[in-house]
This record gives structure tokens, C-alpha cells and sequence, in this order.
């Protein structure tokens, strides 16, 4: 399941029990159309194991300056409360699938 990442939410999430993954995109980016189907794909594969969450950087401008976010779609995972890895662009569902595994 995925989740909607607010800055309200975030931090909760950042320190639960699960690793996040967070996906920044816009509803207008091209890219972000393509990847969106694959983390949803994924968030359910993994239910349980990790949260999958979607953050739009136009209603969460402030969270998306945090993270230096310049481009979209950017996917980052955290473990532990600490960002571990990222991954910028639309990239293949296998190099997706491998980040979600190295943060299990």
C-alpha cells in the first residue's frame, strides 16, 4: 500500500519500525507517470516489509527543499531514520526492486 507523504507525516514515518521509500513527483511529469505504476507495483510486493510512499513536491514544496530536490521523479530510502540511498529519473523496475531489497 502506498502512502501519501506530507510534511505533517514524514517525520512519523521517518522513525517507524519499516524502511520508507519516498517517490517525489508531479501530477504534469512525464517520468513520474512512468515510475508511479512501478512503485505501486512494488508497495504491495513488499507490504509489511517497507512503506512506499508518494510525496508531490508542488503541495510539499517545503519537504522537496529538505531533501535538495531538483529533479523529479527522485526516490529516496531511508533506514533507520537516515536517508541511505536515491535513485533520480525513471529507472527500471529491477533497479527498483533492488534498492527496496538492500533496505530489508
Amino acid at each position: 500500500m502506498e502512502v501519501q507523504i506530507t510534511s505533517e507525516n514524514f517525520p512519523k514515518l521517518l522513525i517507524g519500525e519499516l524502511p520508507l521509500v519516498v517517490d517525489f513527483w508531479a501530477p504534469w511529469c512525464g517520468p513520474c507517470r512512468l515510475v508511479g505504476p512501478i512503485m505501486s507495483e512494488l508497495a504491495e510486493k513488499y507490504d509489511g516489509k517497507l512503506i512506499v510512499g508518494k510525496c508531490d513536491v508542488e503541495e510539499n514544496d517545503e519537504l522537496a527543499a529538505e531533501f535538495g530536490i531538483r529533479n523529479i521523479p527522485t526516490v529516496l530510502f531511508f533506514k533507520d531514520g537516515k536517508q541511505v540511498d536515491k535513485l533520480v529519473g525513471a529507472v527500471s523496475k529491477q533497479t527498483f526492486e533492488e534498492k527496496f531489497q538492500s533496505i530489508i
